[in-house]
């Protein structure tokens, strides 16, 4: 007799639920870590038990990079089986949107500008009015940003050139000091050694006639 077929439900005790889902996913994941190495094939697992906690398995190099060739490889499936049809026809919607957006924006920039004002309600020019005012405050704030960084750009250089003004002013002074030390002793009357000065020997000459007297 051949054996019956399984019918597979959800097994009631929790306990043994769980030991299942352990048993069972560990199975699973040595499954597919066999077939990725005896088959060469890039595999991936992903599990989420019923407390949402998840459990993965990858042979690639990492599971981001494999879902994402999973998402082109699909993505170029439905490309190849959408008729050429409904691919002219998204194609002449996406179309028409970007025109009618572009359209709405050469509107609103000729409001800005002043024209084409003939046919606005007054709740319509009031709101444009907001949107220059809005659009005026960001100018002076930009503005006034620019004036801002030109003024601390100007402070720092300022702070530079009295640096280096002090610092060329320091040399300066020691350059004239070392010329007057040179220029000073230049100037000093040189003494042979060993002879004593003229007013030396003059003292001593007047000396020795006091004594002869």
């Amino acid at each position: 007799m051949g054996r019956g077929k399984v019918e597979l439900t959800r097994i009631e005790n929790k306990r043994n639920r769980q030991v299942t889902f352990a048993k069972r996913r560990n199975g699973l994941l040595k499954k597919a870590c066999e077939l990725s190495v005896l088959c060469d094939a890039e595999v991936a697992l992903i599990i989420f038990s019923s407390r949402g906690k998840l459990y993965e398995f990858c042979s690639g190099p990492s599971m981001e990079k494999t879902l994402e060739k999973y998402q082109r490889y699909t993505y170029a499936e439905l490309e190849a089986g959408q008729p050429a049809q409904d691919t002219q026809q998204s194609r002449y919607e996406e179309y028409e949107n970007l025109k009618a957006k572009v359209e709405v924006l050469q509107r609103t920039q000729r409001r800005l500008d002043g024209e084409n004002l003939e046919h606005l309600d007054t709740e319509e020019l009031q709101q444009l009015e907001n949107e220059l005012d809005l659009s005026l405050k960001r100018v002076r704030s930009r503005q006034s940003q620019n004036i801002l960084e030109q003024l601390s750009d100007l402070q720092r250089k300022e702070k530079m050139l009295l640096e280096a003004n002090d610092e060329l002013r320091m040399k300066l002074e020691e350059s004239n000091e070392g010329l007057q030390r040179r220029s000073i002793k230049a100037n000093q009357p040189s003494i042979p050694n060993g002879h004593p000065s003229t007013a030396q020997s003059a003292q001593g000459f007047f000396e020795r006639l006091q004594c002869d007297s």
